[in-house]
């Protein structure tokens, strides 16, 4: 898996945003460098959402911060509408960057506890316009209505006064208030009950259909990704490995990794006997020192020495199904 490659990037006219060659690098002890991310490409159409998946520490939430240059890649290209992120001014990148917004994994501690959910939600106003107060006024209620909040009761309020699901449509509402084209959802409902995910992913499907949204959107749950994807990307320490439309992905996956996150799914029926088998794909290696060519070879029962050798680039299976693997679990077209 963890492999490099651009196969699976569409003409850059047909997207909205466009990443190419990603690196995100952090200083650790020692002198040694954290490789969080490295060498990632990826695309998104307006209008389409791409779901970016894998393990607690593969690069996912450090992809979509970079996105937005918070922190900025040490190296890469970042693209919005024609625009390069990476070489823009603060100044410049200030104004573009309000095209992207970020809905973060814990709806509370996202929102300032001691300011009023009207004064969370107005701030990006008062900084980009309207500057009228009770045209801000009217845009918060509105936004506020928008995630299914009542304005009268809501916005008066501070964020303790509401539960996990409700702060979260406050950020959500937060996001939306300068318009944006991009909208990077960063495990948006991981911290909450099944039911209130139920609730925040059909109400991201609304207002999707509604402001003509474009999302990123990374999760843990397979079945939410597969739910709310138009095209999923798995993720592998730092690398992607697979690049397919939800339902080819979970029906052929091609690459070991990929199995093993479908086959990792837990069913609710307690008749159904533990697969012991997972134990054996071991942990994960560092990022500090990540194993030569394919960074999933360590794990995976189809490596061979060419795994070790050489690092495997991103190749067409089937129409509009990429892998980056020198062994995939399914037939290469042609």
């Amino acid at each position: 898996m963890a492999g490099s490659g651009k196969a699976h990037l569409r003409p850059a006219g047909e997207v909205l945003v466009q990443v190419e060659d990603l690196v995100v690098e952090f200083p650790a002890a020692k002198k040694r460098t954290v490789k969080a991310v490295s060498g990632i490409s990826l695309d998104v159409k307006a209008g389409e959402t791409l779901g970016l998946v894998g393990e607690s520490g593969c690069g996912k939430s450090t992809v979509a911060r970079s996105l937005i240059q918070l922190p900025p890649p040490k190296s890469g290209s970042v693209v919005l509408d024609g625009v390069e992120l990476t070489e823009l001014s603060e100044r410049e990148l200030r104004t573009h960057r309000t095209g992207l917004q970020m809905i973060f994994q814990d709806p509370i501690s996202s929102l300032n506890p001691r300011r009023r959910v009207a004064d969370v939600i107005a701030e990006p106003l008062r900084v980009w316009g309207p500057h009228d107060e009770n045209e801000q006024a009217e845009i918060v209620d509105r936004m506020l209505h928008a995630v299914g909040l009542d304005p009268e009761v809501a916005r008066d309020k501070r964020p303790h006064e509401f539960s996990g699901g409700q702060c979260q449509r406050i950020s959500i509402a937060r996001s939306l208030v300068l318009g944006p084209r991009v909208l990077i959802c960063d495990e948006p409902v991981s911290a909450l009950d099944v039911s209130v995910q139920a609730q925040i992913l059909n109400l991201l499907r609304d207002l999707k259909a509604e402001y003509g949204l474009t999302l990123v959107f990374i999760a843990h749950d397979l079945a939410v990704v597969k739910n709310v994807s138009d095209r999923v990307a798995v993720m592998y320490l730092g690398k992607l490995c697979e690049v397919a439309e939800p339902d080819k992905l979970f029906s052929d996956a091609a690459h070991p990794y990929t199995a093993l996150l479908l086959e990792s799914i837990p069913e609710p029926d307690p008749a159904v006997a533990i697969d012991v088998s997972m134990d054996q794909a071991g942990e994960i290696p560092s990022s500090i020192d990540p194993p030569s060519g394919c960074r999933f070879r360590t794990r995976c029962t189809q490596a061979s020495e060419r795994c070790a050798d050489e690092e495997p680039q991103m190749r067409e299976v089937s129409a509009g199904h990429y892998v980056a693997c020198h062994h995939p679990l399914v037939a290469v077209a042609g």
